[in-house]
């Protein structure tokens, strides 16, 4: 059975990786158009497109997302997304041309592998070519392919993470799902609030538990940190309005802070995109509330599906 964000009907996910130079890209796609929304929090996004997904603004529709490893060169994948999408006559109507609506976040992954290696137009169009609606690959691929959690201590004490996926079927043929790149500055918790990927410490095993450093350092220097933020998309095949689409973002956030600890900081980027492809009845309420859910177990599955890279190990190389 497909739990990852391919259940939602409309939705394609395709991966390009660069294994020797540790970063990548993932390229949603939803071709017929989805409902798009965007919530953006922390202190250091990079975007592209996120203001035409917001209320008030012309374009109803995207028909991609891009989410990049390669810090702000990363961005350069939407180029090929474009292009794929332009040659399928897929965009929006602007007089004498048709173009594609595409969103895309970056996260910074320089500090792991090569830092001059980052996602190009080439890999954007590449993965495109891979999207299939099949069972998503998770973990060491795609713009998880450089990612890694627990950045307090420098990034060789972090641990190794990925992508990761979920859904929900709520009946009645509503799903809703999430897809998420989880490269954050503080550690991943799962449902019982134990770290399964995070900060290590300085000397011995297991996680140093980030918010208890943070709070040993209280008053005694500030903090110089780089490489951080947590992107992704949530979907649901729910008919949702574009302010309704902007409040489902918004909600998936929530998902985040339960499962990143601390969340939002001025190291972290945490841009969330919603896509509705709007197929079915459903609530705006119900669907954020789950976005939520499957938010918070698909960064758990990005650290549980990762394998050591770069020098760090993965949570489960204990």
């Amino acid at each position: 059975m497909n739990t990852t964000i391919t259940s939602v009907p409309g939705i394609k996910v395709g991966h390009a990786t660069d294994a020797e130079g540790l970063t990548g890209c993932t390229v949603v796609l939803c071709e017929g158009g989805a409902v798009g929304g965007v919530d953006q929090r922390g202190g250091a996004p990079g975007t592209r497109e996120t203001d035409l997904l917001r209320p008030m603004h012309l374009v109803q529709k995207a028909h991609a997302v891009v989410l990049a490893g390669g810090s702000a060169f990363g961005l350069a994948a939407a180029d090929g997304v474009m292009r794929y999408l332009a040659e399928r006559g897929i965009g929006y109507k602007a007089g004498a041309a048709r173009v594609p609506i595409v969103p895309a976040a970056i996260l910074f992954d320089l500090a792991l592998g090569s830092p001059s290696a980052y996602p190009t137009a080439e890999m954007g169009y590449a993965a495109c070519l891979a999207a299939t609606d099949g069972p998503v690959p998770e973990g060491n691929v795609g713009a998880g392919t450089g990612c890694s959690v627990g950045k307090l201590l420098g990034p060789g004490r972090a641990t190794k993470t990925g992508i990761g996926s979920a859904s929900v079927d709520l009946g009645g043929g509503l799903v809703v799902a999430a897809l998420i790149a989880v490269n954050a500055f503080g550690d991943v918790v799962d449902e019982t609030g134990a770290i399964v990927a995070g900060t290590r410490p300085l000397r011995g095993s297991g996680f140093a538990d980030t918010l208890a450093v943070l709070r040993s350092w209280t008053g005694k220097l500030a903090l110089r940190v780089a490489g951080a933020t947590v992107i992704g998309v949530v979907a649901t095949n729910a008919r949702l309005s574009k302010e309704a689409a902007n409040k489902v973002a918004q909600m998936a956030q929530d998902g985040l802070a339960r499962a990143i600890r601390p969340a939002h900081t001025m190291f972290d980027g945490d841009t969330l995109f919603a896509l509705a492809t709007g197929k079915v009845r459903g609530d705006v309420n119900l669907v954020g509330a789950y976005a939520a859910e499957v938010t918070a177990l698909a960064i758990v599955r990005a650290a549980r599906t990762a394998v050591g890279a770069g020098g760090l190990p993965a949570g489960d190389d204990g």
